[in-house]
């Protein structure tokens, strides 16, 4: 190996080392180890602004030591999200129109305004996206090639050149399958309280398809786009699984459960945007899951605790 491939590969596991430091930084994952393991809780906004201040110095650090300013835009990119959720979540939401809505029994109301905000959040993110990136296809926010060929998946049976437009729909089949098993398992509904609920079917449908979207764009989509170059496809795919499996520890299912199964999802449909170079099947299998999911939790609004 000459001096110089030494360098290049010295900088290049710098720069993964940081972005993986940076990026577990400001997760979910210091909240949950704070509060689970050490019994103490962080506030929000306290939480934001010690994540910013960290955002800050990183920033810097890849401004200033040249290797690693192809990081830049991944690290911007997190200082967006951090400041976009802190303005929707601790700041919007404590509007008394949101106080309202977010604390209202109904799952008709709580529910998109939840929403709302979380697509504030996204439109915000999408913004930066095309400061950064430029033309929407350059993160994703096209259907992409919905026949692409994928690669092969050994733990899964997937062959090498298998066609996404096959695999998708059973995709979305199984993971929803699985997903409507565990529900059941956790607490099957009375019939009366299903019948109860149809109303809310179309309200059930659009948070769906809205909550799909904005995790899919706001913790996939964008974060694979800024970091594929830099890191490599692989620890990219895995840097975003692990971000968005973290984030799901106060979720549902709740914890440990709830992150290796966001983490297998993550990592799952981050690869169909890898492949297809599109949002399609991510956001696809993502809103069936999302559709029996809101679906129980308006059966429960119609009964606190039900």
């Amino acid at each position: 190996m000459t001096v110089d491939s030494a360098n290049e590969l010295r900088v290049g596991r710098t720069a993964i080392a940081l972005a993986w430091a940076v990026l577990l930084l400001v997760s979910l994952l210091p909240r949950v180890f704070l509060h689970e393991i050490l019994g103490f809780e962080v506030p929000s906004a306290t939480f934001s602004i010690v994540s910013a201040a960290l955002l800050a110095l990183a920033l810097a650090v890849s401004v200033v030591w040249r290797p690693l300013r192809p990081l830049v835009p991944f690290v911007i990119l997190l200082l967006v999200l951090v400041a976009a959720e802190w303005l929707a979540f601790t700041v919007v939401d404590q509007m008394p129109a949101y106080r309202e809505w977010l604390t209202d029994p109904s799952f008709a109301v709580y529910m998109p305004a939840e929403q709302s905000l979380r697509l504030m959040v996204t439109a915000i993110m999408i913004g930066a996206l095309l400061v950064l990136r430029g033309r929407p296809s350059r993160f994703f926010l096209v259907p992409g090639e919905l026949a692409a060929p994928m690669r092969r998946i050994r733990w899964l049976g997937v062959n090498e050149g298998t066609r996404w437009s096959r695999f998708g729909p059973l995709a979305a089949v199984a993971i929803s399958g699985g997903t409507l098993v565990f529900l059941l398992i956790a607490g099957a509904p009375p019939v009366d309280l299903v019948v109860q609920a149809a109303p809310f079917l179309p309200i059930v449908l659009l948070c769906a398809a809205l909550n799909a979207f904005n995790e899919e764009v706001t913790y996939k989509a964008s974060f694979l786009s800024v970091l594929e170059g830099p890191v490599g496809r692989g620890h990219a795919l895995f840097m975003v699984a692990a971000y968005f499996g973290i984030g799901h520890y106060y979720g549902v299912p709740y914890g440990l459960v709830g992150v290796v199964m966001a983490f297998a999802l993550g990592w799952l449909l981050g690869r169909s945007m890898l492949e297809t170079r599109g949002l399609f099947w991510a956001w696809f299998v993502h809103f069936w899951q999302d559709v029996l999911i809101f679906a129980f939790l308006a059966i429960g609004s119609i009964r606190p605790g039900g």
